[in-house]
């Protein structure tokens, strides 16, 4: 799927020039938690989110760090300038972060994930020939994972379901040397052990994501560090 596919089409947007206060306001009213900036001609200047309008000196949260003449001695870099800025200024445009991160319609989700995991961001803009037609949020990937249909289960004998088993385990980085991994009449039977909890969750979720398999029987036990220290010897 593309950002298209799951884009909120009616955004809620603000001007550079509109008031810190009316941004707080608008986004209360509209009940999101960021707006993209925008100009007279729909071109994203920048976003405004409520981490933006945390730290004000409207409520007395804004970063001290002592006093100034200690500050010039300390030989303290531009941030503190930044910070007043930011903490002090009424202008949306001086308070917004800029560049805004952005896609187009044809973006695949899984680089709008990406993104928003990379950049530890809650939504990004998406753009048509430079201008806004769209946004995509956390909660808008959120809502159509809940609308989801599952995947109907492919005809799969016993060794396919197998191969796919450790196909996915392959994937999920479990070790397999210590694993018997049979299936008989659709029922995978797990035996052996896993050199760690997260490998034996890893293990009961790569089952439960087989399509085809009708139970599963897991036997498995985790090594203790004294067993997986004298074999790591061998």
């Amino acid at each position: 799927m593309q950002a298209k596919d799951v884009m909120t089409t009616v955004v809620a947007t603000i001007g550079a020039g509109a008031s810190v206060q009316e941004a707080a306001k608008l986004m209360l009213e509209r009940r999101v938690s960021g707006l993209p900036v925008v100009d007279a001609k729909d071109r994203v200047a920048g976003i405004l989110s409520e981490g933006d309008l945390v730290r004000r000196a409207e409520l007395g949260t804004e970063r001290r760090d002592g006093s100034w003449w200690l500050r010039l001695l300390s030989l303290a870099d531009d941030r503190s300038a930044a910070d007043f800025v930011k903490t002090h200024a009424t202008r949306v445009g001086d308070v917004m972060t800029r560049p805004a991160i952005s896609v187009t319609e044809a973006t695949p989700l899984e680089k709008v994930a990406l993104l928003l995991e990379k950049h530890r961001i809650k939504r990004v803009p998406v753009l048509r020939a430079g201008q806004l037609v769209g946004i995509v949020s956390r909660a808008d990937l959120v809502r159509r994972l809940a609308m989801a249909k599952p995947a109907t289960p492919p005809a799969a004998g016993d060794r396919a379901l197998r191969k796919r088993m450790l196909k996915a385990l392959g994937e999920a980085g479990v070790d397999t040397t210590y694993l018997s991994i049979p299936v008989s009449s659709a029922v995978l039977h797990l035996w052996g052990m896993v050199k760690s909890r997260d490998e034996k969750q890893a293990l009961r979720v790569a089952a439960e994501g087989i399509a085809g398999v009708r139970r599963i029987d897991d036997h498995t036990t985790v090594m203790s560090a004294m067993l997986r220290g004298s074999m790591g010897g061998l």
